[in-house]
């Protein structure tokens, strides 16, 4: 039986590991005015030269957790703006820098959809976000899926941890199952990764 899902949804949090108890807060960052790539909510992002920018360029590299919305100052109305996402033409007041809300919790579980089937031999292994991030224009939701067809014991950015359980997309032998994932590269606990990536 297929999933019900038909598309990806970016990462959503869902718990922490342990088990303990998930305050899905939210860290302070900023995105440079100047800053030329799209950014969803639910995509995954890294601290690079003091700025918020992708970490879905390589499935190797270090991120410091998944994007959950921004705010600005408008340029046309000079008033304080919330949105789901950063959209590359997106021009604050002044050119000022935007803030960006990052869940960044290095231990925080995430929720993703598959691109195709995960055999049960593949949980605890490592994979990737699709390396294009895409979304809704509308609801600025990513539609990035976890990514199957590169696998790694120990190299990419998520390690899958188990299924999400949801009754409706929970067919294994199909696109699109929902997952839990946890950290497997993270710049807060380890300071370069395969890709080199660093925060400076």
């Amino acid at each position: 039986m297929a999933n019900s899902n038909t598309k990806g949804f970016g990462l959503i949090p869902t718990g922490t590991i342990g088990s303990t108890p998930s305050t899905q807060g939210q860290g302070k960052y900023y995105i440079d005015a100047a800053y030329n790539a799209d950014l969803f909510q639910g995509s995954v992002v890294q601290s690079k030269v003091g700025y918020i920018k992708t970490a879905q360029a390589a499935i190797t590299n270090l991120s410091i957790g998944v994007l959950n919305g921004i705010f600005y100052n408008a340029a046309t109305t000079l008033k304080p703006t919330w949105s789901n996402w950063y959209n590359q033409p997106i021009t604050p007041a002044n050119s000022e820098d935007l803030t960006a809300f990052v869940l960044d919790n290095p231990f925080q579980l995430f929720v993703g959809a598959t691109d195709g089937a995960v055999a049960q031999a593949g949980y605890g292994k490592t994979y990737g976000v699709t390396v294009t991030a895409a979304g809704s224009e509308i609801s600025g939701q990513s539609s990035s899926t976890i990514t199957t067809g590169t696998v790694s014991n120990t190299a990419n950015q998520w390690r899958l941890v188990r299924t999400a359980e949801d009754p409706e997309n929970n067919d294994l032998t199909a696109a699109y199952t929902s997952v839990v994932v946890a950290h497997n590269l993270n710049q807060y606990l380890q300071n370069t990764g395969s890709a080199g990536i660093t925060w400076q």
